[in-house]
């Protein structure tokens, strides 16, 4: 199992994504219990623009277990792709589960921003992505307004008079 894994991982990092899937559905039927293939099928659908197949495993690999580095990237997955398939609250609840794991993790944060977007949060949605920004820039013009940026992010909507 581990060497079709690993197979299935590498086309899929040479580009070829199709092969991959195909791979990694033959070993999802033969082990259906099993969190890393789980999440690498779900993985393999995302990349193909097949979100709504990429759902049932994401949500089996977290259900069976997966390591800390995969757990993220899957939590931040499926809350990518409950977002775009207008799963707007579903998609909260599960980032909400990967940033409270993974306080962290700035792109998280990031897809995150965008689901209160679509759930029409926008001061809490640019709240967060200013605060990504300000935390994360390399740019000395961005840096030099941290201060400025991060005291007006969460006062968009007041007016200084």
């Amino acid at each position: 199992m581990n060497k079709e894994l690993d197979k299935a991982i590498d086309l899929r990092k040479r580009g070829d994504h199709k092969e991959s899937n195909e791979l990694l559905m033959r070993l999802a039927e033969e082990f259906p219990d099993d969190a890393s293939i789980n999440y690498q099928c779900a993985w393999s659908f995302d990349i193909l623009g097949e979100e709504a197949k990429a759902v049932p495993f994401y949500e089996n690999a977290i259900k069976f277990g997966l390591p800390p580095r995969d757990l993220e990237g899957a939590l931040l997955g499926l809350g990518s792709t409950y977002r775009t398939l207008g799963e707007y609250k579903k998609s909260k609840s599960t980032f909400l589960k990967g940033i409270e794991l993974f306080p962290n993790n700035r792109a998280m944060q990031t897809f995150y921003s965008m689901t209160l977007y679509n759930l029409n949060e926008h001061s809490k949605a640019m709240e967060l992505l200013l605060k990504c920004l300000t935390d994360t820039t390399k740019d000395p013009k961005i840096s030099s307004y941290k201060k400025a940026i991060d005291f007006y992010s969460d006062k968009l909507d007041e007016i200084w008079k």
